[in-house]
């Protein structure tokens, strides 16, 4: 189940990323669940990765790995978190790291690994080992090879995700892709999901850094499907240099642009794929003091079960709005100043019902399958936007029978 169409864009070849896939058997046999992305020499790369304190071991040895500044190869499975697996974890991802780089010619340290799947079980790694020669095989510049890539970092994910945007810089065409998954234990403390975008500009490895951390707190860290924050999270910005330099102020600003609208494209790729979504919630918050104000109140009602349930069910239950609302942590709320709205309907003013609501028009809004949630709180000029999905009954059968 998912919002929307499914939809995967035509993706454009990035000079210097390649990307290549394998069936490993890890946790089902017959499905695409191994990648390998190679990145040329003297490509940059910058990454951003879950805050959460039990990070799996391949966060870990990627972080270690990212730092020494040569990083050659990318390598993603699912079907296997190898989180909460300890020392032998740790073994288990250099090992793999140490198996692809003696076949690619390259260093174990230019290699980062990525997981993604059930915590606590060992990784399988003579399944990725094996299938490490089928991978690189297939590696390929194309757009079918981003498409595959997609698909081979799925787990409860429906569809594959992409997103490509480009810009004009200095005459120059340059062309951002990325892909991404996560569909369950989505609540960014980065970005819950694993998300790999490219680039031909040449960035310099700060300001790489910086677009794609301030990228991620607009994008990745403004979704959540069900509040849990994953053991494993990482997203990727790669820069290859092959095409135009990004380094003045108004080229950054340009560059910037074009990185957003991948970067919020996949956000909300992950939230219509929500597990067991049926709808698409865009919560938007103004007039609060700070933009943290104004995501602590988007981020509460997001998470409430109540108004998540009564979305599913198409119930103008507006009270659990307002509700979720008033135990946002925020000092001093005046209620009086507080405005909602339901699409273009009014629901509360002055401190209750908005003397305009009818249950009617409540009613025919929440019946859509995409919805925006407007509050206004009275208190200042910062804003922030949250999209998110509904609680359904697939969520919890997709996840009560998730190891079955």
């Amino acid at each position: 189940m998912a919002v929307g169409q499914a939809y995967f864009p035509d993706m454009p070849v990035i000079e210097g990323v390649r990307l290549g896939s394998a069936k490993a058997g890890i946790k089902k046999p017959g499905r695409r669940d191994l990648v390998v992305i190679e990145i040329a020499e003297g490509s940059r790369v910058a990454g951003t990765f879950t805050c959460n304190a039990f990070r799996a071991a391949p966060v870990h040895v990627a972080q270690r790995h990212l730092a020494q500044g040569n990083a050659r190869y990318l390598l993603v499975n699912t079907g296997n978190a190898n989180a909460g697996t300890g020392e032998s974890g740790m073994r288990d991802a250099e090992t793999c790291c140490q198996a692809l780089g003696e076949l690619a010619g390259a260093s174990a340290e230019a290699v980062l690994p990525f997981s993604t799947g059930v915590i606590g079980e060992p990784l399988p790694v003579e399944r990725i080992r094996a299938s490490l020669p089928e991978a690189l095989a297939s590696l390929d510049s194309s757009g079918e090879a981003w498409r595959l890539a997609a698909e081979g970092i799925l787990t409860t994910d429906t569809r594959a995700k992409g997103a490509s945007a480009t810009c004009d810089i200095d005459g120059k065409t340059v062309t951002i892709n990325g892909i991404s998954k996560g569909s369950g234990m989505i609540k960014p403390n980065m970005a819950t999901m694993l998300g790999f975008v490219a680039t031909d500009a040449d960035i310099d490895q700060v300001l790489l850094e910086s677009l794609l951390r301030e990228g991620v707190d607009r994008s990745f860290n403004c979704i959540t499907v069900d509040s849990d924050t994953s053991t494993n999270d990482a997203c990727m910005l790669i820069a290859t240099g092959r095409s135009a330099r990004v380094a003045s102020d108004d080229v950054i600003a340009a560059f910037r642009a074009a990185l957003d609208r991948v970067l919020i494209e996949l956000a909300q790729a992950i939230i219509r794929d929500g597990e067991g979504a049926t709808k698409f919630i865009t919560l938007e918050v103004g007039e609060a003091r700070s933009r943290q104000e104004a995501l602590d109140v988007a981020f509460t009602v997001a998470h409430s079960p109540l108004v998540k349930t009564a979305l599913y069910a198409s119930d103008a239950n507006w009270g659990r709005i307002l509700a979720a609302v008033g135990r946002a942590p925020v000092e001093d709320f005046d209620v009086e100043r507080v405005v909602i709205d339901l699409d273009d309907v009014r629901l509360v003013e002055g401190g209750g019902r908005a003397a305009s609501y009818s249950e009617q028009a409540g009613s025919a809004v929440m019946a859509k399958e995409e919805i925006t949630i407007r509050i206004r709180l009275g208190r200042g000029e910062s804003a922030a936007t949250v999209w998110t999905s509904d609680l359904s009954h697939d969520y919890v059968s997709i996840n009560a029978d998730y190891r079955s």
